[in-house]
């Protein structure tokens, strides 16, 4: 198949297609869908590396997680990737494992063989990722750095109803197990946490900073006891399943004595016992709507870089780690 059998098939001329695949923002959306429905019910596929050499694009994109075993990240990775395929790209998905200069080194390598990168969850301070952004493409996930494009999951919104959750079940002291220096989701938590427990009156304490894994929520245990919070938001769903563990080696029963909302609303969190009440982050809207901003960004960098900023609901669902409180336990 050519780009002349799919003009002819999607009822527009060569040109058109060839925008579609090399600079889709100058094509309306109703004949971009249709150009790209067209080619792949004809199975056609552009020649990259001739596409290459003309444009000195790769076709490529970056995505890197801090921590792919993470939950949280898996719907996300696979929503980006499908997406970016429809739209002609493939992705490269790296791995940080928590750790600043290894994202570095990884943004620098990346940056040789792709068009962009999509940030997710960086560690990196502002200014490092601010200075390495005015070299290649970006688009953040959670994180905002002046003039780069950003994608954010509404996680204040989120703590904030988890606060009036709790406090609606007559809890009177909460604590929030914060995660890892460094992360914007931690520290938009600890602000809007803070502020509707202090707009209720209600005590409230910060654990951390702690790992954003099993094993975090843990060795927060014995910290969050020391607190007396009959209620607690823990950073992420696996650090709040490392409480939960943590209390039922100490003979604490979640949610009779305490009870414990995560974040993300991850498989994991389900499949817990008791299942986990949580804040639900949008992972795969996430995905889509960083890799379209991306290629926005980098099939118009030659004239307007992008700098756009979509926020993403989320929501609270309620399951069985929370239940009223009792004066009387612990």
């Amino acid at each position: 198949m050519t780009i002349r059998d799919v003009a002819q098939a999607a009822g527009v001329h060569v040109s058109t297609v060839s925008r579609a695949f090399s600079a889709s923002h100058l094509v309306k959306r109703e004949t971009l869908d249709r150009v790209l429905a067209v080619a792949a019910e004809l199975g056609y596929q552009p020649n990259e590396t001739a596409r290459a050499l003309t444009t000195g694009r790769t076709r490529n994109l970056g995505l890197i997680v801090s921590d792919i075993a993470n939950p949280f990240y898996p719907p996300l990775i696979k929503a980006a990737q499908s997406y970016a395929r429809v739209r002609g790209y493939q992705v490269f998905v790296a791995d940080t494992d928590e750790d600043v200069r290894t994202e570095e080194e990884l943004i620098r390598t990346l940056a040789r063989q792709v068009d962009g990168v999509v940030l997710v969850s960086p560690r990196l301070a502002n200014d490092v990722i601010a200075r390495l952004g005015g070299d290649l493409p970006f688009v953040l996930v959670n994180r905002q750095v002046p003039g780069l494009s950003a994608v954010l999951m509404d996680v204040a919104h989120g703590a904030a109803l988890a606060v009036e959750h709790l406090a609606e079940l007559g809890h009177g002291h909460l604590a929030l197990v914060a995660g890892p220096r460094g992360s914007w989701t931690s520290a938009q938590m600890r602000r809007a946490a803070g502020r509707a427990a202090a707009d209720r009156g209600i005590r409230f304490d910060v654990v951390g900073p702690n790992a954003p894994t099993e094993h975090g929520g843990i060795t927060a245990t014995a910290a969050v006891l020391r607190t007396g919070a009959t209620g607690v938001i823990a950073y992420n769903d696996l650090v709040a399943i490392g409480l939960i563990e943590g209390l039922h080696d100490r003979d604490v029963r979640v949610p009779r004595d305490l009870s414990v909302v995560g974040v993300d609303d991850t498989v994991a969190g389900r499949l817990n016992r008791p299942r986990l009440t949580t804040v639900a982050m949008p992972t795969a809207p996430a995905g889509r709507t960083a890799v379209d901003l991306l290629i926005q960004t980098v099939e118009t960098a030659d004239t307007r870089p992008s700098t756009a900023q979509t926020t993403l609901a989320t929501s609270l669902v309620v399951r069985d780690s929370t239940a009223t409180a009792d004066p009387s336990a612990r």
